[in-house]
């Protein structure tokens, strides 16, 4: 029997399209196996300091704050940890995370059991490690795109999902037990032992090959070149409006739910684990079936659904009254977190390059976990005044309410986008000395174009606009000459050399059909003319500036 379970799962593993099939790539299953057992020691933390506040302080705003000290350092730092995932080797960055989280966890379990933790101390250090997880988040999640083919992105999130749901299902209830038996100080231990087998296989892990021709961004740069790329695409901003407003909603049902086991069932530790067992059953069931879902339904469908879920369960849930009546909400309420979280989650990966992809997953983190600690904060407000109940049912309400977003900003589509790098013309040689700082650099094109095909220069000239300033370009201009009507001119800045450079080797498959439609549109036989200036800026008195 146990032969035949193997041989079905390889065959699973192996078959095309199914929902196992980045497994069948070694680097990746190993990595997502040890993930997995880190993930277990993550809720197994979650689970004991989020009893053990409980025990040091019973207000409700205190125990929801748990939370928001998990997530609120995800919010903060996701940006900067994008940053570094996409400028530095994401195996180092991973490795350095794991190791400030294994001993931030150690530190905190031998407090634990001296007896020396008080309720905001407890915070300070979840915290931490929520700082840990901010920092390892966007280099593993932009590292799939590293391990895999594009079109197994979406199957390589919803295993990471379920890997974390799998613990989900298991981890309160282990969590419970250890707790219930030994005391949250074993928790916390149990936690830190967990990271060592995948610092141990990040170790042996080899370096990604780096094939960049041009220097680390700065980090400051850097992040604001994510900024600039996300705001810039509209599919990204639907993505991250949606996510903000999922984390606002959804978070009530995990923030409260130490309270629901011991107010609203009337349970101990052993009952709270339990409920977030069957959460993390439902989302791991989601996660296997979920994509038949995704083939019959449009995007925004998809997400109206998960919205429709995620209110239910939070509006039923107070209802409930015993154990065996919560279960199956908690299964519906897993399902909805799961499959709107991995779907926006895959629409960031497959609408954003390999340049940026951990800026862009680390703002649809932000997104997201900023929503879940601001959530977490007001649902626990919320309960405080007007107790357990009301705070889920209000949250159910938000769940509606935000699910109207998609009237205004829907849901794009997948693997619409052709986001793949083309190899961009040769910059012609340099006639004079240029540094990596020499700059501004100020860039024209010249087009010459017929009368009759004015409207469709202008609608693409208005797409190219946007493009150029998402890669990095800024004081963009098209000017007409006033002598020559069909000569027009592009013009745009970049701060010095080397940004031009990377601008320049940011375009894509997509950019590249604008830039065909241009081309198209232009008269002359030969391209267009470009010219690239670089500024000289003179002095008062008549001499030319240094450089």
């Amino acid at each position: 029997m146990t032969l035949g379970i193997a041989r079905r799962l390889a065959k699973a593993i192996n078959e095309e399209g199914s929902p196992l099939q980045p497994l069948a790539t070694p680097t990746f299953r190993n990595l997502w196996l040890w993930i997995t057992v880190s993930n277990l020691g993550t809720i197994v933390q979650a689970v004991g300091a989020g009893w053990l506040m409980t025990t040091l302080s019973g207000q409700a705003s205190m125990v929801a704050l748990v939370q928001t000290a998990t997530t609120l350092p995800i919010m903060l730092f996701s940006l900067a940890a994008g940053a570094l995932a996409d400028n530095f080797d994401r195996r180092t960055v991973m490795l350095i995370a794991q190791i400030f989280m294994f001993t931030v966890s150690a530190i905190l379990a031998v407090l634990s059991f001296a007896g020396g933790l008080t309720p905001w101390l407890l915070l300070l250090f979840t915290f931490l490690i929520g700082s840990g997880t901010a920092l390892n988040n966007p280099a593993w999640q932009s590292s799939l795109g590293d391990l895999l083919p594009r079109k197994h992105l979406p199957a390589a999130v919803s295993l990471n999902s379920i890997a974390f749901n799998l613990m989900r299902s298991i981890g309160p209830g282990i969590g419970g037990l250890i707790v219930a038996v030994a005391g949250a100080a074993a928790a916390f231990a149990f936690n830190a032992a967990t990271y060592v087998g995948l610092i141990i296989q990040l170790f042996r892990l080899k370096p990604a090959k780096v094939n960049a021709t041009l220097p680390p961004e700065h980090l400051g740069a850097a992040m604001s070149a994510g900024l600039r790329y996300v705001f810039l695409s509209p599919n990204i901003e639907a993505i991250l409006l949606r996510s903000l407003a999922l984390g606002l909603s959804m978070s009530s049902i995990q923030a409260l739910l130490p309270l629901v086991a011991r107010d609203l069932i009337g349970g101990g530790p052993l009952h709270y684990g339990v409920l977030l067992g069957a959460f993390g059953l439902g989302a791991i069931l989601a996660g296997l079936f979920g994509h038949r879902l995704r083939e019959r339904f449009s995007s925004e469908a998809y997400m109206r659904l998960n919205h429709l879920a995620a209110a239910f369960s939070a509006a039923a849930l107070p209802f409930a009254g015993n154990i065996l009546a919560a279960l199956p909400i908690m299964l519906v309420g897993g399902a909805a977190w799961l499959l709107s979280f991995a779907f926006c989650n895959m629409s960031i990966q497959l609408s954003a390059p390999r340049w940026v992809v951990g800026r862009a997953l680390a703002t649809y983190q932000t997104a997201a976990f900023g929503g879940m600690a601001l959530g977490s904060w007001l649902w626990g407000e919320v309960a405080a005044d007007w107790g357990v109940a009301a705070g889920l049912q209000i949250s159910a309400g938000t769940a509606l309410v935000t699910m109207l977003i998609g009237v205004w900003l829907p849901m794009p589509e997948l693997g619409r986008l052709k986001l793949d790098p083309i190899q961009p013309p040769p910059v012609p040689e340099l006639a004079i000395d240029l540094e990596a700082r020499s700059g501004p650099v100020v860039v024209m094109v010249e087009y010459v174009i017929r009368e009759e095909d004015l409207p469709e220069f202008l609608a693409a000239m208005r797409e190219r606009r946007r493009i150029r300033r998402r890669n990095g370009a800024s004081s963009w201009t098209l000017m007409r000459d006033v002598t020559d009507p069909q000569k027009w001119i592009e013009s745009y800045h970049v701060p010095n050399w080397i940004e031009y450079l990377r601008h320049h080797q940011r375009t894509t498959e997509a950019d590249a059909e604008v830039i065909r439609r241009l081309r198209a549109l232009h008269s002359l036989p030969e391209p267009p003319r470009v010219s690239r200036l670089v500024v000289r800026p003179v002095s008062a008195r008549g001499g030319l500036l240094a450089r």
